[in-house]
């Protein structure tokens, strides 16, 4: 399976590691789809790395975070959106968010923050904002062995258990995390 709708990742949730994480790997092979963002949108993610966070990364750790996204998936960046900035009319902080998926053909942006992206300043542009919760579980239901699978590699990694991976996403994704919850425990039935 490869799909090739693309989505454009805000700095919210690149910035959130664990769903990070998740989201990135679902856009490895098989990927589920095709993630977009600009070079502005990597910067706020490193902003947020270095300053935001409670245990804040070192600018290195953040500086080889963005060399290695950027490297797995160069097809990722969208380039030349910043023309596009003066006609969009969502939230003046994430127009940049809005003019990247346009310029990248992308329909859907995934973010935390739906209220800078709302549907009056989308519907010109044929684009939908999403929670990462719901378009998780939009995932979750379409591919839920690929889902299911990511979240066993990434626990085979870290030398955990899936189910305490799911329960660590539930922090950000509650409803998504339950619904990964039920299933692994009915595969063990």
């Amino acid at each position: 399976m490869q799909a090739d709708f693309k989505v454009v990742l805000d700095a919210c949730v690149l910035a959130n590691a664990g769903v990070c994480d998740l989201f990135l790997r679902l856009a490895e092979p098989p990927r589920l789809f095709l993630p977009q963002w600009s070079h502005t949108i990597l910067d706020e993610v490193h902003h947020t790395q270095t300053t935001k966070l409670k245990r804040p990364y070192p600018s290195e750790l953040a500086d080889y975070w963005r060399s290695e996204v950027t490297r797995a998936f160069p097809e990722a960046d969208v380039l030349g959106h910043d023309r596009l900035l003066p006609v969009m009319t969502n939230h003046e902080k994430d127009r940049h968010v809005v003019a990247a998926a346009v310029k990248g053909g992308a329909t859907l942006i995934v973010t935390f923050n739906l209220k800078h992206f709302p549907a009056e300043a989308l519907l010109p542009w044929s684009i939908e904002a999403c929670h990462p919760q719901d378009y998780l579980l939009t995932l979750l239901a379409m591919s839920e062995g690929i889902v299911i699978g990511k979240i066993a590699a990434i626990a085979m990694e870290d030398g955990r258990d899936p189910r305490d991976v799911a329960i660590h996403l539930g922090k950000s994704v509650p409803a998504f995390s339950s619904r990964v919850l039920e299933i692994l425990g009915d595969s063990n039935e």
